[in-house]
């Protein structure tokens, strides 16, 4: 069972609690209607809520929403000894689905999220209704400077600042204020300590850990839209080219102007667009 709400009303990330396969999740569950669950990026110091506090506000107008942070990121536990993989953050999610009593949901991931959506998906078909894929690891490909800038990450101001430059196409999105927001976000204790053993050197590793099968890929059912912005320098514009080829009922939305961050440099259109794909019959 969930426990109540654990808020702590100075932090918005801290939402509910509950043990998900054995692992304590925080997560936000908010809006009713048919469940989707939103699994996060894997940029330093990122929650479920600094990578998802634009969309959920929007989507939960139509569907209850979840959104955990996955174990390893934001304000879940970090078991001694845990394995960050694929397999231990498949296993998160459908304990968290079971521990929530949902048999079914709509799943979105973002980046690293995508592809623990897509092997959910895969490994659990009759737990996934629809399936969003935005910015996705998942297939293989040669690793961008921007992934391995994001991956090797080592804790400073100025390094963060580098890292939202990549991230954003839009200038105006990236200030000295958000860099020490997220350099903050980044050295809360045990943060740096999970992310750094997720993708150790070389980081090209991670990319292949994260990807599935392409002859797995190609049987999934569902309807599958993905998204991705033009100019993104983290995840190439490729890899959604690849799962559109691969899925045999997925449509591709791209986003011009826009870099890594559809849901935030794009947020009412991304809502919109995720919105009307997850109310169709």
């Amino acid at each position: 069972m969930a426990e109540a709400n654990q808020r702590d009303g100075n932090n918005p990330e801290i939402a509910h609690s509950v043990i998900a396969n054995g692992i304590r999740t925080n997560y936000h569950d908010t809006g009713t209607g048919a469940p989707v669950l939103m699994i996060h990026g894997s940029g330093p110091g990122v929650s479920a809520w600094a990578n998802w506090r634009l969309t959920m506000p929007e989507l939960a107008t139509r569907f209850r929403v979840i959104a955990p942070d996955m174990t390893g990121f934001g304000y879940s536990q970090r078991p001694e000894g845990v394995r960050y993989d694929l397999d231990t953050w498949v296993d998160q999610a459908i304990g968290l689905l079971d521990a929530l009593d949902i048999e079914q949901a709509s799943v979105v991931g973002n980046s690293f999220g995508g592809a623990i959506a897509l092997a959910l998906a895969i490994r659990h078909p009759q737990r996934v209704r629809r399936l969003v894929l935005m910015g996705s690891v998942g297939v293989s490909f040669p690793i961008t400077e921007g992934l391995d800038a994001v991956w090797g990450y080592q804790p400073s101001v100025e390094n963060m600042r580098a890292l939202l430059d990549i991230f954003a196409y839009d200038r105006k999105l990236v200030n000295d204020e958000l860099a020490q927001l997220r350099y903050k976000a980044s050295i809360q204790p045990g943060f740096q300590e999970s992310f750094s053993a997720m993708f150790p050197a070389p980081r090209q590793n991670g990319v292949e850990m994260m990807a599935s099968p392409i002859d797995e890929i190609r049987k999934l059912e569902h309807q599958t839209l993905v998204v991705h912005g033009r100019d993104d320098k983290v995840i190439p514009l490729q890899n959604s080219y690849d799962l559109l080829q691969a899925i045999p009922n997925a449509q591709l939305h791209v986003f011009g102007k826009c870099g890594h961050w559809t849901q935030i440099e794009h947020a009412a259109r991304f809502s919109r667009l995720v919105g009307d794909f997850l109310a169709e019959a």
